[in-house]
């Protein structure tokens, strides 16, 4: 029997649609919302402090009120959820502020929740903001250098992530890449009545140029070396889809992509192969570009950061982590 093929997508007629701004939102295959949006924002002690970050535009180490008012600001906006980075007075080889109970991310998120019980706050769960070293785990010296011991960080990460939800943190994301750090997480948290509280892993964090301005926000660039011993080659894809398998088998409930916009195939593969939340981290230096041309004019700010957000979106991700959330939130609502 004889059958006629199939016309090549027949139905679309591109330039009619494109004629109508209402029907082009009608079909639109990719959209961006507010309730995608996540606000990462840099806490250390005081009151009224706001201590502008000159890589960062717009962006400040806040001292606990402030970011409470800054948190209000965006969740007035629709902004769900914001992600706290702590940067505390001392710092020394065991980076005791992480997990101290009254630390300064500790204050925080108690002063959160009670000022907005329906914000989601998330705490990142590293170390390297509180070493002496800037390293996201434990240090051995010797004469031919120096090592970092994973398995004895995973304690102190576990200390730090259960300090966090006792404070009332709704979600946990560890950041530090150690080999084994969401089991430990995920055994410490059940074994401590908190088996309901939901770990977003950075689970492909990779070894990038793109973190410069944050290392001056979160006062953590390394003392020595790098860290490219833990952290990814930017060069690995495959790599990257193993790290977020083990994390999933070890207890993420979400998974989490850093640099975003580099690194959109990875996204999109990680989103393909696991069907997670996937989380995807615009970072300083994606913000920091942007806003800096866009300062000289060379470049259309938002346009640019709304069709950057949009690139993720399309590539997979379904929770985007931005420094311009307050700003995005602001354009949504006016868009509407």
């Amino acid at each position: 029997m004889n059958q006629k093929p199939l016309p090549q997508y027949p139905a679309l007629r591109p330039r009619r649609i494109r004629q109508s701004p209402a029907l082009r939102r009608l079909v639109r295959e990719t959209h961006l919302s507010v309730d995608q949006l996540v606000l990462p924002l840099f806490v250390r002690s005081g009151k009224k402090v706001r201590n502008p970050i000159a890589s960062m535009p717009g962006v400040f180490q806040l001292s606990p009120d402030e970011l409470a008012r800054e948190a209000i600001r965006a969740h007035a906006l629709g902004v769900p959820a914001v992600l706290l980075f702590g940067i505390p007075d001392r710092k020394d080889d065991r980076a005791s502020g992480a997990y101290a109970k009254n630390g300064i991310v500790q204050q925080a998120v108690r002063l959160l929740k009670k000022e907005l019980p329906d914000l989601l706050v998330i705490t990142d769960v590293c170390l390297c903001e509180y070493m002496s070293h800037g390293h996201c785990g434990i240090v051995h010296r010797e004469k031919r250098g120096a090592t970092i011991l994973n398995d004895p960080s995973l304690k102190l990460l576990s200390r730090a992530a259960l300090s966090h939800a006792e404070a009332g943190a709704d979600i946990v994301a560890p950041s530090d890449m150690m080999d084994g750090r969401v089991l430990a997480i995920r055994t410490a948290l059940d074994g401590a009545g908190f088996s309901d509280t939901p770990i977003m892993s950075y689970a492909a964090k990779f070894a990038s140029a793109y973190y410069g301005p944050f290392r001056e926000a979160a006062e953590s660039a390394p003392k020595f070396g790098d860290r490219r011993s833990y952290q990814m080659d930017a060069a690995n894809a495959n790599e990257a889809l193993r790290e977020v398998a083990l994390d999933i088998a070890e207890g993420a409930d979400m998974v989490m992509v850093k640099p975003a916009l580099a690194y959109l195939d990875i996204i999109h593969r990680v989103k393909t192969e696991f069907g997670y939340p996937t989380a995807a981290y615009s970072v300083s230096g994606e913000y920091s570009m942007v806003k800096a041309a866009g300062a000289k004019g060379w470049i259309d700010e938002r346009a640019v950061t709304m069709e950057s957000l949009l690139a993720m979106r399309r590539a997979g991700a379904d929770i985007l982590i931005t420094y311009a959330a307050t700003e995005v939130a602001g354009w949504l609502k006016n868009d509407r």
